[in-house]
C-alpha cells in the first residue's frame, strides 16, 4: 500500500493563507478610513460653499458686520479643516499604497508555498506510478515464469 502524500510545509501554508487574510483586512481598514476622510472632506467643502453662498446679501438688505466677521473667522477654520483633512487623506492613501504593497508579498508568498505542494505532489504522484508499474512488472515476471515451467515438458526417463 502506498504512503498517503503528506505536505511537511502544510502549518506554513495555512500560517501564510491566514497572513495573506489578515493583509487583505488590513487593506479594507486601510481603504474604509480613506473613504470615511474623503466624505468628511466632502462635507466640509459642501459646508464652505454654504457658509459662502450666505455672504451673499439681496438688493436693499443691510449688512451686519458683526455677522460677516464671525462667518469669516468661521470659513476661515472651515479653509484650515480641510487643508488638515486633505493631508490626512494623502496620508490615508500612503497607507494604502503600504497596505497593498503587503498584501501583494503575503500573497506571493502563499502562492509560492502553493506551487510548491503541488510540485511535491506531482512527484508524489508520479513516484507512485513508478512504483505501481514496477511491482505490476514484477508481477508479470513472475507469472510468466509459472507459466513457462508448466509448458516445458518433462524428460523423464
Amino acid at each position: 500500500m502506498a504512503a498517503r502524500f503528506q505536505f511537511r510545509l502544510e502549518p506554513l501554508l495555512k500560517l501564510r493563507k491566514s497572513l495573506e487574510q489578515d493583509a487583505q483586512r488590513q487593506l479594507a481598514l486601510r481603504i474604509e478610513a480613506r473613504n470615511l476622510i474623503e466624505l468628511q472632506l466632502k462635507e466640509l467643502q459642501q459646508e464652505h460653499v454654504r457658509n459662502l453662498e450666505s455672504r451673499r446679501l439681496g438688493p436693499g438688505e443691510e449688512v451686519n458686520l458683526s455677522f460677516w466677521a464671525d462667518l469669516e473667522r468661521f470659513l476661515m477654520f472651515l479653509e484650515k479643516r480641510i487643508a488638515h483633512t486633505r493631508v490626512d487623506l494623502e496620508a490615508a492613501e500612503q497607507e494604502i499604497v503600504k497596505a497593498r504593497v503587503v498584501l501583494t508579498r503575503a500573497h506571493q508568498d502563499y502562492l509560492m508555498l502553493l506551487r510548491l505542494k503541488e510540485r511535491r505532489q506531482e512527484q508524489h504522484a508520479l513516484t507512485l506510478l513508478h512504483e505501481e508499474i514496477r511491482e505490476a512488472d514484477e508481477i508479470a515476471v513472475l507469472r510468466h515464469g509459472f507459466s513457462t515451467d508448466q509448458l516445458v515438458p518433462s524428460s523423464a526417463p
